[in-house]
Parts: C-alpha cells; structure tokens; sequence
C-alpha cells in the first residue's frame, strides 16, 4: 500500500427507516408512542448531523435502508432529504440495498442528489471523491430481490492496490445464526478480495470482525427497535491516516434506547422496598442512557417474602402503572415495557438438606460433589465429551470448567433444580 491522502467517513447500515415499533405504541402514553414512531428518523438526523460536523467525505450504508421492500413514501422522502443535506455540505453518499429494501421493491420517482451512488444488482466501483479518483474507491452492490443466497461480496474486487478500497454489501459472515443467511460469505473470502475496508450491513448488533489488512465492520443497527437490540446503538466514524492504517471511533447516534435490568427480591422485606427498587432502576437506566429516553425490561428474580404479592391478581401491572406514571411524563422519558416475575417463596437450605425427600438428596449430592475430588474429575469427563461435540461445541468456552468455575456450575445446577422441586406450596 503507498502513501495516501487521509480520508474520513462515516459506516452505517440497518437503518430500517419508519420501522412499526408494534406491540408497544398500543399500550404507551401518546408522548412515548410518537418518539419510538420517530425514532428510527431520529437516529438517522444524528448520522447525517454526524457527517457535517465532523466533516466526512462520505456516508456509506450497507443495506436496509428502509423496513420493508414496499418501502412507505414518508421514510423516502426522510432519507434523500437527508442525502441532500450531506450533497450541499459537499459530502458524498453510497448506498446498497439488502433483503428489507431489495431493488424490485416499490419505490417513489424521487431526485437523489448527484452526489449519492446507489448500487445496483451489478457489482461497480466507484470514487469517493470525482475530483481525486485515486485517493479511494468503493466497490458496491446490492440485492435485486429479498432472498439472495449468492456470495456477492466474491463479485467486488479485485481490489487496486495503489488505492486505498471499501466493500460495501449486505451479508451473513461466516453463517451469524442470530440473521438469515443471505449473501452469505466467509471471513476468508473477505480477506482475500484485496479491498482494505469491508462496510458490511445485516447483522444488528455491532462488531469488528477484523481490524486490519483488511478491516471488517458491522456497524450493527443505529437505532434499537425491541429488547432484543439493546443497549448503545450507532455508527462508525472511520478515519483512515496517509499510510492507510484505519482507526475506528463508535458513534452512538440512538434517539430511544432499550434495557435490561434485574431485580433480587432476596433482599426485600416488603412491598415497599419493591417499589422503591423499581423507581431507583429507571433512574438509574436514565441516567445512564445520557439525554436519551430509555425503554426498559425488568425481570424479578430469587426467592423473598414478596414473592407471594407479585402471584396476586394484577399485582405487577399495578407496578408497571406506578413507574410509568412517575417516569413516562418526563422529557427525555423511562417507560417500563414489562416486568418478568422469576421469583420463588423462601428457600432455607440448612433446614431442607436434613430432610428425606428427594430435594433434600439433591441438595446432599451437591456437597459431596464439590467436596469429593473423584466426583468432580467424573463429572468434568462427563463435560468433556459435550464441550468436545461437533454440534454443541461451537455454543460452548473453548475449554472444559474445572476448579472453581465446575463448582459454581454445580451451585447452578442446584438452583435450577431447587427452583424445578421445591415448587411453591400455594393452593
């Protein structure tokens, strides 16, 4: 790679424009309901914001543009608006499109600025400045249709040397369970196209497959639609220095975002202090979301006194009333999406292991076994031959628990089955 003139832009994919939010805006207060029903909008003025303050010579997205291959005119109209806005900052767009916004989806007859590249079905490869075409080129394309199983990332490249040189496609890499697998490619495949950037789109949930030589990013989705996608949601702001190394600087451009939290009734003594554990986490959850509103799951969990109350009729939906109406009312908001009851009545240990029922056994079998050498190496031959399975060891630690992560694995073993035979006595 020779000396080059530095370059900046901004990664993005996933945008999933006007996405529905559905489930939740049916049963939130009008305020929370217009927020998630802009929030995807949101995330994508902060991107385009983004671009001109940090002044980028191009945004790049890598499919998804939009939610759904009938693609609805209001999302359109949002984002060539946006394309405008980085055009008449002198900043370039690039554009593919994935399996939620494939080419033979309906689309409005809409001006795009001259300044944007959208990728068609055909593999190309185009400058990111016209006037200094050998400072970086992107190679693109996109998916004609929904379900592509082809691997187009082998149709980019090959990649020229002298120039520094970005892929951008939707694709499964190395087969990602957790997305369909379109346009599914490997790592290796990405390696040894000689592009030195990939900007891949698809999967939600951000990470960096390779660092350099060459670099493989998922930017993961910029805005957060369910529990399932929580957390920090955005962009990358990459930076490339004249000698071609790339620095990666993460973006978070969300406008709502969606958390987890536990609760361990264990410690409460009352109805009361559930109350108060419930207002402190959404504070908490607030605070740490940094001016963005927060929609957030809490599962209740351990075994205490209250465990009782949260069986009564409509018990934690008068919960769920109580926080929202302190926190829902506030700008930026914490709504309360569902609180999971995971608790059990009060289990005293040291006087169930002295009985003769089959808990109590269980709970005896357990000692010994942390406390008898023999046992615990029968139990780890045991874990061997399931960590060692072709079709579960790639779900599993690439070692065997031994030590003290065998004896805490024991404890948990323990739970689940105090939790499974030590069910509550309740009529």
């Amino acid at each position: 790679m020779i000396d080059m003139p530095h370059l900046r832009f901004v990664h993005a994919a996933d945008l999933h424009l006007d996405s529905p939010f559905i489930g939740i805006k049916a049963v939130a207060p009008e305020n929370v309901a217009s927020t998630l029903q802009d929030a995807t909008f949101s995330a994508y003025e902060n991107i385009v914001n983004l671009c001109i303050e940090e002044r980028v010579d191009a945004l790049l997205v890598a499919g998804d543009v939009y939610d759904a291959a009938d693609r609805s005119l209001r999302a359109q109209l949002k984002f060539v608006d946006g394309l405008k806005r980085l055009d008449e900052a002198g900043i370039r767009s690039f554009v593919c499109h994935g399996n939620h916004d494939p080419l033979n989806g309906w689309e409005a007859q809409l001006e795009y600025p001259k300044g944007c590249t959208r990728f068609g079905e055909e593999a190309q490869a185009v400058p990111v400045l016209e006037d200094d075409p050998e400072r970086a080129v992107v190679y693109g394309i996109s998916y004609p249709m929904s379900e592509v199983s082809d691997n187009l990332a082998l149709r980019l490249g090959p990649a020229d040397s002298s120039t520094f040189s970005i892929g951008l496609v939707h694709a499964n890499v190395d087969s990602d369970t957790k997305h369909l697998n379109y346009a599914p490619c490997s790592l290796d495949d990405l390696e040894r196209s000689g592009i030195d950037y990939w900007a891949l789109g698809h999967v939600h949930t951000r990470q960096v497959l390779r660092e350099r030589t060459p670099t493989v990013v998922y930017p993961g989705n910029p805005q957060g639609r369910h529990p399932n996608e929580p957390g920090p949601r955005g962009v990358y702001l990459v930076e490339v220095d004249d000698g071609g190394d790339v620095r990666l600087d993460f973006r978070s451009v969300d406008n709502v975002r969606w958390e987890r939290t536990r609760l361990d009734i264990s410690i409460m003594e009352n109805e009361q202090d559930l109350i108060d554990a419930l207002h402190n986490s959404m504070d908490d959850a607030l605070n740490g979301a940094v001016v963005r509103s927060i929609v957030l799951r809490i599962a209740l969990s351990g075994r205490g006194v209250i465990h009782g109350s949260l069986r009564q009729s409509n018990f934690i939906e008068g919960l769920i009333e109580d926080v929202n109406r302190e926190w829902a009312r506030r700008s930026p908001f914490a709504w309360c999406e569902r609180i999971e009851d995971d608790t059990a009545t009060p289990f005293n240990r040291d006087e169930r292991i002295n009985g003769s029922d089959f808990l109590a056994e269980v709970l005896r079998t357990a000692d010994r076994a942390k406390a008898n050498s023999d046992l615990l190496a029968r139990l780890q031959i045991g874990l061997s031959d399931l960590y060692q399975h072709r079709l579960y060891r790639q779900h599993l630690s690439d070692h065997v628990p031994s030590g003290d992560d065998l004896s805490r694995m024991i404890d948990e073993a323990e739970a689940i089955l105090v939790n499974l035979l030590g069910e509550d006595e309740e009529p």
